[in-house]
């Protein structure tokens, strides 16, 4: 190795001043400067777990179809600090669900924003050494591969490039160390995103930054990236067209590491300037690594534990750390964002993009209130804002879940927002047709929603989920009624409260499942439970999977079933019937007898031998699922179905913690045998609340709040308010 190698070898090690996780589970490589970086809670983040291929039949239910990928994770590794506009992370696939799939073997772009939802990837930038290879991508391996909270590193073989990254809020951080510093390129391929791009362009401003934007029909994405070296070429092919690209070429001859610091916005060029002036301005690579690394360190840090496995300790963290990354951060240094209308707003709060309702309302969002009310609150300012300028109050995918999110979180004591106003919003979702419900006329007048009597429908069959759509109205219905009382609005109480009853009428007793019904009340003839829909009768699910949410009513379906006995049966057959692995839907996967844990239709339902007084039960199935459903597959990096923005990661959580918001508008959370022997969870507010199991053994045999024994599996979050001590007492 030459002296010059020597050199930048020190160089790069010296930058990064890391202690992280190599693309092989488990290895650390250790920097020069480890003492610069904590070494508390983010050694045991894995920000790779979740990006592996899950193929197993025995896991998933079925055998995948060739060329047919599970949708298992959807996550990325790179960077992001918590809830922020950018998502720095490698692309191996543009068109997945989060670009990034690990047994891909070529990078073909480093892109600034992510979720994991086939969506987003925008401002793809490459370094490039040399003649471009075809379609620009590089081989890389994980072995040369590093993550961590707020870092990614690798190296792109084919161009001999070290490639490290880091980010702020608005920002990205690249870092690319060259081993020829005569052929130094950087590729801007701006006609690729997750999103079909419309438009795109880009500027050479000066002699050392260009600006430009990405225009995917609903966001437009400006940058401005600013180089350490002097550009001197910016050669543009086909511009704005499907297939063009720019090629940025450096100086030769000058420093062999190459630093781009780019800032984002969704509102103006000028506006990523002034975000990259404020975030980064001077500060070095390992400033601004450093400043990520304590950010996480800060989150993750208000959660310690006591006991558990170190795989137990990985998954936590990781999954702790994957509960903060959405919803995205949209609003500039100086207050501006884009709003719903694509009319430029300033406001004194910052602006977000809509949280994954339909999944995130169950756990996730709580969490995030826990943890971070300041966020939370201006989540939902950003929703009153969206509702205000289109007449309802927003909400994703299916169902009117911003009810259970906004109501949950007004009672559990955030009310930073202006909550009158949300309200009014959600009572026009609960009763008006145009809006956020679909078919709510119907809804309103019969207590149900019908579907038709498809002759031979199959998982794709269209139609309105009109299962799905009764039972989780109803539940919405409730959570809106708690408000209504909270704000002293009797009348709609009383009415919402009715109305969430309505998921009785979906129970048809002769078969004893939430069955489709036609619009004139008969049941839909042609009925298979086990077999999955995309969107006729069940949303994503069979008749198995919905035939157990009622989060808000356990005891009034458990008479469904004609008492404990009845549901214990039927809940039982849930878990042990076995799945027809010819029956092949792609969002229903990783099954335990019919329990599919892959989606989340039906996560509630591991918790409901609560509610007949045998949580043993409930525990046996909680823990299966943990340690058999999290961190799995060859590499221990497959997640059992998608994390959809946290979700599946915040069940985890909770789960092992020993608490869950099963009602999720309600300011309670059922108590179940944590993994951990001690758990301390600060508090926003200086207080701490405190979990202990001080015994082995996984039957849940009492519960002792602050020493008192109790005669209920609910603990209130006043603990989280006040502080306290939670004591699980088990036996075999």
């Amino acid at each position: 190795m030459t002296l010059q190698k020597n050199i930048l070898l020190f160089l790069i090690l010296l930058s990064l001043g890391a202690c992280v996780r190599t693309g092989q589970q488990g290895n650390t490589v250790a920097g020069y400067d480890e003492a610069s970086l904590s070494k508390g809670y983010t050694k045991y983040v894995n920000t790779l777990i979740g990006t592996a291929p899950l193929q197993d039949p025995k896991i998933v239910g079925y055998i995948p179809p060739e060329n047919w990928r599970v949708w298992a994770g959807l996550v990325y590794p790179g960077s992001s600090l918590p809830n922020a506009m950018v998502q720095l992370s490698p692309i191996t696939e543009f068109g997945s669900g989060a670009g990034y799939e690990y047994e891909d073997t070529v990078i073909y772009a480093f892109t600034h924003t992510n979720k994991g939802h086939w969506n987003l990837c925008n401002i793809p930038v490459l370094p490039i050494s040399g003649v471009a290879k075809d379609g620009f991508g590089s081989r890389f391996s994980h072995d040369k591969e590093e993550v961590a909270p707020g870092f990614y590193s690798v190296l792109l073989q084919d161009y001999d490039v070290q490639v490290n990254l880091t980010s702020t809020l608005r920002t990205g951080y690249h870092q690319y160390v060259y081993q020829n510093g005569n052929e130094k390129q950087i590729l801007f391929n701006l006609s690729k995103a997750n999103n079909r791009v419309r438009e795109w362009t880009i500027e050479q401003v000066g002699t050392n930054a260009v600006q430009g934007f990405q225009d995917v029909g609903e966001d437009k994405i400006y940058f401005y990236a600013s180089m350490n070296q002097e550009i001197t070429n910016l050669d543009v092919q086909r511009k704005g067209e499907r297939d063009g690209y720019a090629l940025l070429r450096l100086k030769n001859g000058s420093d062999n590491i190459v630093e781009m610091k780019i800032g984002l916005s969704f509102v103006s060029a000028a506006n990523a300037k002034e975000n990259l002036e404020v975030e980064i301005g001077n500060k070095s690579f390992a400033q601004v690594r450093k400043e990520a690394d304590g950010v996480w360190e800060k989150q993750l840090s208000k959660i310690e534990v006591k006991g558990g496995t170190e795989k137990q300790k990985e998954l936590f963290y990781t999954s702790l750390y994957r509960a903060f990354l959405w919803p995205a951060l949209r609003s500039d240094v100086n207050g501006e964002y884009s709003d719903v209308k694509n009319n430029t707003v300033k406001a004194d709060f910052n602006y977000y993009t809509v949280p994954s309702l339909w999944d995130t309302y169950r756990n996730k969002l709580v969490l995030l209130g826990i943890f971070s009310p300041q966020v939370t609150t201006d989540v939902i300012k950003s929703m009153n804002d969206i509702g205000d300028k289109r007449g309802f109050m927003p909400t994703f995918f299916h169902g009117d879940h911003a009810a259970p999110f906004i109501t949950g979180t007004y009672l559990r004591g955030i009310d930073g927002f202006d909550v009158k106003k949300s309200y009014e919003l959600l009572l026009r979702n609960a009763n008006e047709e145009g809006g956020t419900r679909p078919h709510i006329k119907e809804y309103i007048e019969k207590g149900f929603i019908s579907d038709p009597d498809v002759a031979n429908p199959h998982v794709e069959t269209k139609a309105k989920a009109g299962v799905s759509k009764t039972l989780e109205y109803a539940y919405d219905d409730y959570s809106l009624a708690q408000l209504a009382k909270a704000l002293g609005d009797s009348d709609n109480y009383k009415v919402l409260m009715q109305r969430s009853g309505n998921y009785k009428n979906m129970f048809d007793p002769k078969t004893r499942f939430m069955r489709g019904r036609l619009e004139n009340g008969e049941w839909v003839k042609n009925f298979n439970p086990q077999y999955p829909y995309y969107e006729y009768m069940y949303r994503e699910a069979n008749a198995w999977q919905l035939s157990f949410f009622a989060p808000h009513d356990m005891q009034g379906l458990v008479k469904l079933y004609g008492g404990a006995k009845g549901f214990e049966t039927k809940l039982d057959s849930l878990f042990t019937l076995p799945w027809n692995p010819t029956y092949v839907a792609r969002n229903v996967e990783s099954m335990i007898g019919q329990y599919c844990h892959g989606n989340q239709p039906d996560h509630e339902a591991p918790f409901s031998y609560h509610f007949i007084g045998k949580p043993e039960k409930s525990q046996q199935m909680i823990d299966k699922i943990l340690e058999e459903l999290y961190g799995i597959g060859e590499h221990g990096l497959a997640l059992c179905g998608m994390d959809d923005a946290g979700e599946m990661s915040s069940w985890y959580v909770f789960t092992a913690l020993g608490l869950y918001p099963f009602s999720p508008a309600d300011t309670e959370y059922i108590v179940t045998v944590p993994i951990f022997d001690e758990v301390r969870w600060k508090q926003e507010n200086g207080k701490e609340l405190v979990i202990k199991k001080p015994a082995p053994g996984r039957a849940m045999k009492n519960i002792l709040v602050n020493g008192k024994s109790q005669n209920t599996y609910f603990v209130s979050h006043d603990l989280f308010r006040n502080g306290g001590e939670v004591s699980i007492l088990t036996g075999e």
